[in-house]
């Protein structure tokens, strides 16, 4: 190399290497993936992690805190996006992504860990150097010490509203959920300070991971022998795992005995088995049946009681996840790879349906919390069409006398009471029905006929459920 292409250096401070931070540099790919990719951070993850286990370079700390730095994050992704616009000079669309990737991890340390101020800069700004170079580890490290500044409070006094000036725009950047979901979830809670801020910060917070015991192949009481293990707070089926755990080196989770599955969700699937239905109850549709959790458990439901699952779902690869979720039942089933809108099956062949319908899924942004940043208003009206597609052909699939299920992932009044009330409008022999005496036990579910669960009331995802009985 000629003397003119090496690397300038400053009398006396010799040139240091960047050192590689495993977690952080993790942590970053992860980022980078779910930015650039539109990947999400559950199914990216995971792979990352057991290579690095693999890899010798992590162990069990090391991979709680690369998921708290990528989670912690992406929930918290709009607060540090007001704080970190506040110590640039430019607006934040013209900072390079991995830049702001880089600014989003170290003001997550800064704000939202107990991690030392100067090691949450240091280790940044190292970050920076391995991925970035030296000239923007310098940009990273001067926003960041302007940032350490204060700590979240502070900055939240700064840069968020006053609630009395602009109370969406406050619980925005407070509890970082774009302002349209803030005003969407206020509206479906029915309004009051106290809730939606409950229901924001339950967001906000990890879930559990929470396991289903697939009835005649497992029990709770199986599952209850796992570390760290907690019954469930409403489903029978149900075990929390308190401090979370490794699904996958269950015994039954292995052998496919056991799943895991929100307890919102089993929910909906129990409710729609319970519902009382007078004549046969032989045939079970499950029609948006992709991945195959409620598929699964409705199933071996079902077989208890000498009925059949055929378990739909549009997508072949989905359908394949169905057939996997399915795989030992012990009762009849079929799996079928089929457009829910334009059925295969004749005409009033079930006597139960479940359709839980795709959506926005709002319901889940603890789980998947960058579904929050991807999601528009105009989403709302692309999937409306499909969502009153499928109930339709939910009430024309099942006999008269039979129950249908229609159940989202979403609280946005828009995908839950709207879609039945305009379906039914169309349909009029058909007649929702109180799904709350099937939900036993389970406290606040308000007015009825149809079910709301809430994260902060319920501990589940926001799922809807409404029970329609055909009349004629």
């Amino acid at each position: 190399m000629s003397d003119q292409h090496r690397r300038p250096r400053k009398p006396g401070k010799p040139y240091r290497r960047p050192q590689k931070d495993p977690v952080r540099m993790l942590a970053f790919e992860a980022l980078r993936a779910v930015d650039e990719r539109d990947a999400y951070a559950n199914l990216v993850l995971p792979p990352l992690l057991r290579k690095a286990r693999e890899s010798g370079d992590f162990d069990g700390r090391d991979a709680a805190l690369a998921t708290e730095l990528v989670y912690g994050t992406l929930r918290r992704q709009g607060t540090y996006d007001a704080v970190i616009a506040a110590c640039v000079d430019r607006p934040l669309r013209e900072v390079d992504p991995p830049v702001l990737d880089v600014l989003s991890l170290g003001a997550h340390q800064l704000l939202g860990t107990r991690i030392p101020t100067h090691a949450a800069v240091s280790a940044s700004v190292e970050l920076a150097r391995v991925v970035l170079g030296d000239g923007r580890a310098k940009f990273v490290n001067a926003v960041l010490r302007k940032v350490a500044q204060h700590d979240l409070d502070g900055w939240l006094e700064k840069v968020a509203p006053p609630y009395e000036d602009d109370p969406e725009d406050h619980l925005a950047v407070v509890h970082s959920h774009p302002r349209w979901i803030v005003s969407a979830l206020w509206d479906s809670l029915g309004g009051g300070r106290a809730g939606i801020e409950d229901l924001l910060e339950a967001d906000n917070e990890r879930p559990e991971v929470t396991l289903v015991a697939r009835p005649g192949r497992s029990t709770a009481e199986e599952l209850l022998g796992e570390e760290a293990a907690v019954p469930g707070r409403w489903s029978p089926y149900a075990v929390r795992l308190t401090e979370g755990g490794e699904p996958g080196a269950i015994e039954a989770v292995r052998e496919g005995r056991a799943g895991v599955q929100d307890e919102g969700s089993q929910l909906v699937a129990l409710a729609l088995a319970n519902a009382t239905l007078e004549g046969p109850d032989e045939k079970w549709l499950d029609g948006c049946a992709g991945p195959g959790g409620k598929a699964a458990l409705l199933a071996a439901l079902a077989a208890e009681r000498g009925a059949a699952l055929l378990a739909s779902e549009k997508q072949p690869h989905r359908a394949g996840l169905v057939a996997r979720a399915l795989a030992g039942n012990p009762g009849p089933y079929q799996v079928i790879a089929a457009d829910g809108t334009r059925p295969p099956w004749r005409p009033g062949s079930f006597d139960r349906v479940l359709m839980d319908v795709p959506c926005t899924g709002l319901g889940a942004l603890r789980r998947r919390p960058e579904a929050r940043w991807r999601r528009r208003p105009a989403d709302l009206e692309g999937f409306a069409p499909l969502q009153r597609g499928l109930l339709t052909t939910a009430l024309d699939s099942v006999r008269v006398g039979g129950i249908v299920g229609y159940a989202t992932c979403s609280p946005h009044l828009a995908e839950t009471r709207a879609v039945v009330d305009d379906v039914l409008k169309q349909h009029p022999a058909a007649e929702l029905i109180d799904a709350r005496p099937f939900m036993p036990d389970v406290p606040a579910l308000g007015d009825g006929p149809d079910v709301q669960l809430w994260p902060h009331l319920h501990g589940t995802d926001a799922m809807y459920l409404a029970l329609i009985r055909r009349t004629g």
